[in-house]
């Protein structure tokens, strides 16, 4: 009976070992897939211990006997620990679920976390230079840029001589004009490159091919050391040089229109550039501009550079550079700016086999070049200077006139100190070619001015120019800020006459009244006054290859008497 009592005890023993080891199964949870694991591991959580019913033992039936104090205990002891275990093993549940949603939470904001940092790499900014969306690492920017620029024009004097013949009237006209209207994008890729591209919609009346401007991809192999190719200006200067944005009076000088400008400045090729505070230089080899509409261009069909054939010939070539400095510089806004350009350019003229040329009785297409001046107003533009077509004539003829080539020359010096100051400029152009003989045209320009409100000029480093003018008080509607207030007064001088050519001399009075309400805006106000005007011996309607109707108009305004107000307003991103 003892030895049954102590097999019994036993198999007791051994049933709670079992019951012990199932109640003991430890199971996890993993966070992401929510699948079922016996072990622990990376993103598993512990969702508690669990006993299969199937590995329970089945109860057998014992015989009928007292049981032993003992055993009596010991089953109520069990009962006792399984109660008191199921609240302990609900509250695990309860706590490994909450841990597992808030792990989940916390995937869930991790993984919008990382979406705000992606967001977060590009950035965009508008400031004074536009719309800007730039990566956090700088690696990529990309900008739009834009300006219209509304002009109005009112001549209050007036007086060409009348017009001959079936010719009409001499006299330039009143009006309002858009005289700019440009849209762009520029922008940089792995942090050393930059590109541009800019169209005029206003432009060569609005052409494909005249209305693009800058058009170009830049390399800056360091901070001051950059090359480009593409479509850009000529570095040719100070006023050309300077974005007509931030130009002192509406229209440039006329010799620098007439000898830059005019021909079109933007020309394709390449270019290297080299810039600091204290000085700059500026080197280009290009040919033609892209589309037609000048005298730059020397292409017979309607489109230019865009599609040189029909017998078109090579396009002309230029070789140019500035050199400019500042030799006594306090800070950015007292200095002194001095500078030297030079540029030598072929020109193509082409003849047909009977040796008659090819742009007979025009200014341009087919060969040739024309220098021409207007006086300085912004909505007629009409060439009252014109040297008419500088090939003209045909190959058998002795007193026929080929221009090969031509040479330019500048000087230039600017001095700013505090609101006042100083700009003048020195433009010579040599002609070379078959019937000429040391001809040169000339041009130069001064002018002063002062901010009433006490701004200064600011300065371009890469251009060597005049940058964007910032209001110390920007314009507010209860005059708690006025903006920034300019006056300018300068003298104008062009002599286009000199040996075989007649293209007219003239000189004018200029005054400018600005206002920068914002730097993003500007309104000027100009005032012209021809002083005087000499377009004597400028070629007239004949045979010679000059245009008629424009050399005719010229030479109408000789000695003839003009001034105009002129109007402009600004805005620019």
């Amino acid at each position: 009976m003892k030895i049954f009592k102590h097999a019994l005890a036993f198999s007791f023993a051994l049933s709670a070992g079992v019951i012990s080891d199932a109640i003991a199964l430890e199971l996890y949870v993993d966070t992401e897939t929510k699948q079922i694991f016996a072990e622990p591991g990376p993103g598993r959580v512990l969702l508690g211990t669990f006993v299969k019913a199937e590995d329970i033992p089945p109860k057998t039936e014992t015989p009928k006997v007292l049981p032993a104090p003992s055993q009596t205990s010991a089953e109520s002891s069990r009962k006792t620990e399984s109660a008191e275990l199921a609240p302990i093993r609900k509250n695990q549940t309860t706590e490994v679920a909450d841990k597992a949603a808030n792990e989940s939470l916390a995937n869930q904001v991790s993984v919008l976390e990382e979406r705000v940092k992606e967001v977060e790499k590009v950035h965009m900014d508008f400031d004074d230079r536009g719309l800007h969306f730039k990566t956090k690492d700088g690696n990529f920017s990309f900008a739009v840029n834009g300006r219209i620029q509304p002009a109005a024009e009112y001549n209050f004097i007036n007086e060409p001589n009348p017009p001959i013949g079936s010719n009409t009237p001499n006299e330039l006209n009143s009006g309002a004009t858009i005289r700019r209207a440009r849209l762009g994008v520029e922008g940089t890729f792995f942090k050393v490159w930059d590109y541009k591209l800019e169209y005029d919609f206003s432009r060569g009346n609005g052409t494909v091919a005249a209305g693009i401007t800058d058009a170009f991809v830049r390399f800056n192999h360091t901070d001051a050391l950059s090359y480009k190719i593409g479509s850009f200006k000529e570095p040719f200067s100070l006023e050309e040089a300077a974005s007509n944005r931030f130009l002192t009076f509406i229209e440039r000088h006329m010799a620098v229109n007439s000898f830059i400008d005019n021909p079109n400045v933007y020309k394709t090729g390449i270019g290297v550039n080299y810039a600091v505070p204290r000085w700059q230089t500026g080197i280009a080899f290009q040919t033609e501009p892209i589309g037609a509409g000048n005298s730059a261009n020397t292409s017979v069909n309607a489109n230019g550079n865009q599609n040189r054939n029909n017998g078109s010939g090579d396009t002309g070539w230029t070789a140019i550079g500035r050199i400019t400095g500042r030799p006594w510089m306090e800070d950015d806004t007292k200095f002194l700016h001095v500078g030297i350009s030079a540029g030598h350019t072929t020109v193509n003229t082409q003849f047909r086999a009977d040796g008659t040329m090819v742009g007979e009785g025009s200014t341009s297409g087919g060969g040739g070049m024309s220098f021409v001046g207007f006086l300085g107003t912004n909505v007629d533009r009409t060439n009252v200077l014109n040297t008419g077509n500088l090939s003209n004539g045909a190959l058998t003829d002795p007193n026929r006139r080929q221009i090969t080539s031509f040479d330019r020359y500048g000087a230039e010096s600017w001095l700013v100190y505090g609101p006042f100051a100083a700009q003048a400029e020195f433009l010579r152009t040599n002609i070379n070619g078959v019937g000429y003989d040391n001809e040169h045209l000339t041009g130069y320009y001064g002018f002063v001015s002062y901010f009433l409100t006490g701004e200064s000029k600011a300065y371009h480093v890469r251009n060597g120019a005049a940058n964007r003018i910032k209001p110390k008080k920007p314009f507010h509607w209860n005059l708690s800020g006025l903006g920034a207030w300019e006056v300018a007064a300068g003298y104008d001088f062009i002599d286009m006459n000199s040996g075989v050519i007649r293209g007219g001399r003239a000189s004018m009075f200029r005054f400018a009244l600005n206002w920068y309400p914002h730097s993003n805006v500007k309104l000027q106000n100009n005032m012209v006054y021809l002083l005087d005007i000499d377009t004597s011996g400028t070629p007239t309607t004949d045979t010679r290859g000059y245009s008629g109707g424009a050399g005719a108009r010229t030479h109408g305004w000789d000695n003839g008497s003009f001034a105009a107000f002129l109007s402009q307003i600004t805005v620019d991103f």
